[in-house]
């Protein structure tokens, strides 16, 4: 995962408030031009709902989705990697997962939302977090986990329901390429999905424009290609 040091001063994005997981949650929402469209989760790098992630989800709004950062971490941000560890480890699987079934039903419920499920969109361990939402959350219908980090064990595929295209780097420490093909194995196995995996010729957090890790070229196709294929599965 990336190590430089984030900019200070940086609070998480926030503009809503929502019932989930037996708490309230906040997160970032954005709305498409239309005021309507298909639903869209945006899960957070381990970094926290930041700037990176609030724009994400207003690149979202711009092609007509209805788009919701919820804030895993309640409105921290980390800015340095050893911080940023130790709030990902602060929050167990299970406890996120719950959170984020929440924010499926709050967008799913909101009258802007058209879709009959939601897409799901993540980055780092936030990608990690969509492979584990969609294999628990069958109102999930399109996974887009971006270099995501699994936590320990993979989940049980079994319930999955959603199609999923991955975006990944060859160059990336994080997320190894042998450990990508057993995960596809187990895809495909568990649940007859067969996921769309593809690997661009970058590292860890190519997408993130924010990081020098930035790959412009595999940044670009990613980004193109999960719009397509939002618009494509959740209409």
């Amino acid at each position: 995962m990336p190590e430089a040091p984030k900019p200070t001063g940086s609070p998480a994005r926030q503009n809503v408030t929502f019932p989930s997981a037996d708490t309230t949650a906040h997160g970032y929402l954005a709305l498409p031009p239309s005021g309507q469209g298909a639903g869209v989760i945006v899960i957070q790098e381990w970094w926290g709902l930041d700037h990176h992630i609030a724009d994400v989800t207003d690149r979202l709004a711009r092609e007509g989705f209805v788009a919701l950062a919820p804030d895993l971490y309640g409105g921290s941000v980390a800015h340095n990697a050893e911080e940023a560890h130790r709030m990902m480890a602060d929050l167990p699987v299970e406890r996120g997962v719950e959170l984020l079934s929440g924010a499926v039903g709050h967008l799913l419920g909101r009258p802007e939302v058209t879709s009959a499920t939601v897409g799901a969109v993540g980055f780092c361990m936030g990608g990690g977090f969509v492979l584990y939402l969609a294999a628990t959350d069958a109102r999930v219908g399109a996974a887009v986990p971006f270099y995501g980090v699994i936590q320990g064990d993979l989940p049980d595929f079994s319930g999955l329901r959603a199609d999923i295209l991955g975006h990944f780097g060859e160059n990336d420490n994080a997320v190894p390429l042998d450990g990508l093909e057993r995960m596809r194995l187990a895809i495909r196995e568990q649940s007859g999905v067969d996921p769309d995996f593809r690997v661009y010729p970058a590292g860890h957090a190519f997408f993130n424009d924010e990081r020098p890790s930035y790959h412009a070229q595999s940044a670009a196709s990613a980004w193109r290609s999960t719009v397509d294929f939002l618009h494509q599965r959740l209409g």
